[in-house]
């Protein structure tokens, strides 16, 4: 970890221009508008993203955008004001301002402000500026022609390359400024075989919060390729999926996706301060099975969903939420934590300066435990193991899930089958962290291509989980 301070002056000047606003005159400004306010902060943001589609053995697009602009909130008890503008001046803040007269004044003290830190989880390069346009449209026709040539069935080949660098400050009535440099980076290579009239696909994708040295390097988008070819190649070969309520066995790593909408949405803040959750009121009780402890921790280094300091400026940490299935905590932004008389937790988060923060995931997994994924696939008699995920539905009140599985086979007395096409997962989150029966001990995160939605906004997250084994599962599928 390294001290930013003497890596943003350079930066700053993305959000502070002669003649426009001053360091100085945004902390003025902050304070004049936030003086009959209890919370808030004034949010300055300069992003510049790229993104490369190669399609069809050719580049389809290459788009570059900047954007920049403030986000001026002000919090009175329930209360929130919020205005936005992509002009970082002061005539526009002192218009944004004029919204924040609507709220009453407040009646407690002013919040205090967030714990100071010099951590930084990632580098403050810029990853758009250090390799050439050339040499990243010539690292996609590389992996296209690299996968056509691995197998004659290759009908088609999409490669995915984005890159995004965010510059953000936080200013506060109080004088508190905290700010943070956010490099982002993703491969994903999706390939398509057809054989006898029939065509499946598979993808794979990695990333997170480096350079684009580390998703360029020949083993790692060699290895996109076989991954996304042998998911195919499975497909390939898929039978139609059975139905009915059976054990299920989910593989390590990106299925932790479910874990994450079906229970970990569950566990923020605001729906449980407001008691929408199926988890509200529950801090204390029991919520899952012996041995499930499901942590959310945005303090890992240089992961997609990580960050130094949330977009309120409080430190990123690991949050225990379950432990050994004991319901411990939420995940808290400033206001929810204030109402509910606990601490923030460096959940606050918003897509952008256009966005007031809410409580969000960062990077959410369950624990590994002590038990030998091999040994977990031979208890399994009659059911299915779900190995990779696609899109799913979630109902936050309730907790119900639809997920379906892009890579699953049958598994009939302790060994796996026939790959499998069209299953889906279908349940409650509550209920099925208690049909937990069995914990690998290969506890992984995903590669760190997540994004998560809520209220509208879209932000980078990571999830994980080992070997897990679940008893009575209900499976959608194709067949009797």
């Amino acid at each position: 970890m390294t001290d930013i301070s003497s890596h943003f002056t350079d930066a700053r000047g993305l959000l502070y221009r002669d003649g426009l606003l001053t360091p100085d005159a945004a902390k003025r400004l902050t304070a004049q508008a936030l003086a009959n306010c209890d919370d808030g902060e004034l949010y300055l943001q300069y992003r510049a993203s790229e993104a490369f589609g190669f399609d069809d053995g050719r580049l389809k697009t290459a788009d570059y955008s900047t954007d920049a602009g403030f986000g001026l909130r002000g919090v009175s008890g329930e209360m929130t004001g919020f205005s936005h503008a992509n002009d970082i001046s002061e005539a526009a803040i002192r218009r944004a301002a004029e919204t924040l007269s609507l709220l009453d004044p407040a009646k407690a003290p002013p919040a205090p402000p967030p714990q100071r830190t010099n951590r930084h989880l990632y580098t403050d390069a810029n990853p758009l500026e250090i390799v050439p346009f050339a040499e990243k449209v010539a690292l996609c026709a590389q992996i296209d022609a690299a996968a056509r040539a691995r197998d004659p069935r290759v009908a088609q080949v999409s490669v995915g390359l984005n890159g995004s660098w965010s510059v953000v400050e936080i200013v506060r009535a109080d004088g508190f400024v905290a700010h943070d440099i956010r490099p982002l980076v993703r491969l994903n290579v999706s390939i398509i075989l057809e054989d006898g009239g029939r065509r499946e696909s598979g993808s794979f994708g990695i990333g997170g919060r480096y350079l684009y040295d580390q998703v360029m390097a020949p083993d790692i988008w060699n290895r996109a390729i076989d991954e996304a070819l042998a998911q195919a190649d499975v497909n390939m070969r898929s039978v139609a999926a059975p139905a009915g309520e059976m054990t299920v066995l989910l593989g390590p790593g990106w299925p932790g996706v479910l874990l994450h909408e079906a229970i970990g949405h569950g566990l923020e803040g605001d729906f449980n301060r407001k008691g929408t959750s199926a988890f509200s009121g529950r801090i204390g009780q029991r919520v899952a099975a012996p041995g499930v402890t499901v942590v959310d921790d945005g303090s890992i280094m240089n992961r997609r969903g990580s960050l130094s300091i949330d977009d309120e400026g409080t430190p990123t940490r690991e949050n225990v939420l379950i432990e050994d299935g004991i319901l411990k905590c939420y995940m808290q932004d400033r206001l929810n934590a204030r109402l509910m008389g606990v601490e923030a937790t460096g959940n606050g988060r918003r897509e952008s300066y256009a966005h007031a923060p809410m409580p969000r995931m960062t990077n959410t997994f369950m624990r590994g435990g002590n038990d030998d994924p091999a040994e977990l696939l031979s208890r399994v008699k009659k059911g299915i193991f779900a190995k990779s995920f696609g899109g799913g539905q979630v109902d936050i009140v309730s907790g119900k899930f639809v997920f379906s599985c892009t890579e699953a086979y049958k598994v009939e007395n302790g060994k796996l089958g026939d790959p499998i096409k069209g299953a889906t997962l279908i349940g409650d989150g509550p209920t099925a962290l208690t049909r937990v029966i069995g914990i690998g001990n290969d506890m992984a995160l995903d590669e760190g291509v997540g994004m998560c939605g809520k209220g509208g906004q879209s932000v980078p997250a990571g999830v994980g989980q080992p070997t897990l084994l679940m008893d009575g599962l209900t499976v959608g599928g194709t067949a009797a």
